[in-house]
């Protein structure tokens, strides 16, 4: 590969990753925005909980056939297709706050999201796939750290500017800085090639046939694979339980903290993912990335259990901090592994496959994690409840504290989930047993 090739698919690489950092900023921008929009209009949880399900839905149903599009047609289209559609969709929300906004209705809201949300699900395996094409193999840990990077910014710095400039430039404001987002990244798109990838004999055996039947090749693709089936299971049960942390970390704290209090928590959380982000992103991982994953994910367990020991800020903000660190490096290492052991050509299937299976366990967090924390735990630890005169003289008892032991519990299944995985000698191995499906080198024409 010449020098240049080299340079043009690091510039390449670098426009893609900085036009979907930005679009992704500003879509947290106004998801945070609509939230406090929904829940001044109506002041119901329920309403406002609702905008989390219309965002979590339909990728579910799109994924898999954005997958297929990913792998038939150009990258590059698919994901200017997607930013346009989004755009579009914000440009409709912000005619509608300018021009109308008495008439502007909890359900538009809904629709907005869940719009949003497929255009998304569309981009997404495009994006993906498209990392290997644009950056040699030993590179991607770093590549994947910067999408972490980029990700954990935004639901940082999202939040933290809306909440500034809300009041000064309202609703309508806040959609038209997310319309520009889109622009910019549809810009950036126009400005790079990104490489068609050669056919492989696992693309031609998977053959044409119908939507459906290419959908579900990618589930096909990973079940054939133990050491992938392996990875894609631990990281879906991870998700689950980051998804019930997120759900529970605000009850949890302010059951003995104040507000501020809590503000403070959950950014230095966010402070923890960011600085994850920037690690992985300058470090890459090791040459094994399954070592990475294997060694760290025991940390994630323990900042879940000492989330949960006690009512102490400042154990729960280590722990937050604790977990928050690691999840991007383990995030960043996962896709470099799938984008360096999965044929390009099939990437796009595959990984919409992983993408809907991971994210599928959001949902059941959202609809369960409330109720077994109420109904189940709670009881458990008040004063006098089953568990007061055992678990709670070590964790204490009262507010919060079911919550706490659910934390604690969660950070024990993930520490024991990480040496089941160790046992698991196809998952441990996965990168030994699997050939890789790409030279170290960037392909030609990048």
């Amino acid at each position: 590969m010449s020098e240049a090739n080299s340079n043009g698919g690091s510039r390449n690489f670098f426009l893609l990753w900085l036009g979907q950092a930005v679009s992704m900023f500003g879509s947290s921008l106004t998801a945070f925005t609509l939230g406090v929009w929904v829940f001044r209009r109506t002041g119901s949880a329920t309403k406002f909980s609702l905008i989390a399900v219309s965002a979590t839905l339909p990728p579910m149903l799109v994924a898999p056939f954005a997958g297929v599009a990913a792998d038939r047609w150009d990258r590059r289209r698919v994901m200017v297709l997607a930013n346009l559609g989004a755009a579009l969709t914000s440009m409709g929300l912000l005619l509608a706050a300018l021009l109308a906004p008495e008439r502007l209705e909890v359900w538009h809201i809904y629709v907005v999201v869940a719009l949003n949300a497929a255009c998304n699900a569309l981009l997404m395996p495009a994006y993906q796939s498209s990392v290997p094409m644009l950056v040699p193999r030993d590179q991607l840990g770093r590549a994947n750290g910067l999408f972490e990077l980029g990700d954990h910014l935004a639901r940082v710095g999202a939040p933290l500017l809306a909440g500034v400039v809300l009041a000064v430039i309202k609703l309508g404001g806040i959609v038209l800085v997310d319309f520009a987002t889109f622009l910019f990244a549809i810009l950036t798109l126009l400005l790079i090639h990104i490489p068609r990838p050669e056919a492989s004999a696992t693309g031609r055996a998977a053959g044409g046939g119908s939507v459906l039947r290419q959908a579900a090749f990618g589930w096909r693709y990973i079940v054939e694979r133990p050491g992938l089936l392996g990875l894609l299971a631990f990281f879906t049960l991870l998700n689950l339980l980051l998804y019930v942390a997120l759900v529970l970390m605000t009850p949890l704290v302010l059951s003995f903290a104040s507000a501020a209090e809590l503000g403070l928590v959950l950014g230095v959380g966010g402070a923890g993912g960011i600085l994850g982000g920037m690690l992985m992103s300058a470090w890459g991982g090791t040459r094994e990335k399954m070592r990475v994953i294997l060694g760290l994910a025991p940390v994630l367990g323990l900042g879940l259990l000492v989330i949960g020991l006690r009512p102490s800020l400042a154990l729960v903000t280590s722990g937050y901090f604790a977990f928050f660190l690691v999840i991007p490096i383990l995030n960043a290492s996962n896709f470099a592994i799938w984008q360096a052991k999965v044929e390009p050509d099939v990437q796009g299937r595959v990984l919409a496959m992983r993408r809907l299976i991971v994210q599928a366990s959001a949902p059941l967090a959202f609809l369960a994690a409330g109720p077994l924390a109420d109904y189940v735990f709670k009881p458990l630890l008040l004063p006098g409840g089953p568990l007061a005169g055992s678990v709670g003289r070590v964790i204490g008892v009262g507010p919060g504290r079911g919550i706490g032991l659910v934390f604690i519990l969660m950070g024990c299944l993930l520490i024991l989930s990480s040496a089941a995985a160790y046992l698991f000698p196809h998952l441990r191995r996965v990168e030994r047993e699997l050939p890789d499906a790409l030279p170290n080198r960037a392909p030609a024409g990048a």
